[in-house]
């Protein structure tokens, strides 16, 4: 009986909705230079966790489809950067899949369509509330200075300094800071 429900249980991982995937980046398409990006899908929670394990200029973006937030843990800045998702841009969580399974089978890297390029604005004022942006986010950026940022729709020729993530050769955020020192 005891192996029975051993048995089952390890099954039960084995099918659970969350996916991972790991994606070699390297050459001059992650601005970074190279590194390795891991892509874990839980269709369960609505939720997209993207790493980018890259040393001191790693980060990790939390997509949070069912809140509509997104937000991006810069390690080099010890900060945490939270905007809504932008729909029109961002892959749905089925799109994600697909694309991460085309890129891990076929072991393309750069190539094809250009990414999609987002630009935001982070707002200095550091956020005080986390649970406005849902349990999810909220746990990733607890303990660290956490800022909003807004998308800029129209990308001039921005004159202040941009962190820019890039996520598997589908799209390219920039967080632009206020102040030199902050970004």
């Amino acid at each position: 009986m005891k192996f029975t429900m051993l048995l089952a249980g390890l099954l039960g991982l084995l099918a659970a909705p969350g996916f991972a995937y790991t994606i070699n980046i390297n050459g001059n398409s992650n601005t970074d230079g190279s590194g390795q990006q891991s892509v874990s899908i839980n269709g369960e929670h609505n939720v997209a966790n993207i790493d980018n394990n890259n040393g001191w200029n790693s980060w990790n973006t939390l997509w949070d489809y069912e809140n509509s937030f997104a937000a991006t843990r810069l390690f080099a800045k010890k900060s945490c950067i939270v905007h809504r998702m932008n729909k029109d841009a961002m892959p749905s969580l089925q799109d994600l899949d697909t694309l991460v399974k085309e890129q891990k089978v076929k072991g393309k890297g750069p190539g094809g369509a250009a990414p999609k390029d987002l630009m935001f604005s982070i707002n200095p004022t550091k956020v005080e509330d986390l649970n406005t942006f849902g349990p999810k986010i909220a746990g990733m950026c607890q303990g660290i200075p956490t800022y909003v940022a807004e998308e800029i729709p129209d990308q001039p020729l921005y004159s202040k300094k941009c962190y820019t993530a890039n996520i598997l050769w589908i799209l390219r955020m920039s967080f632009c800071g206020t102040s030199v020192e902050t970004y």
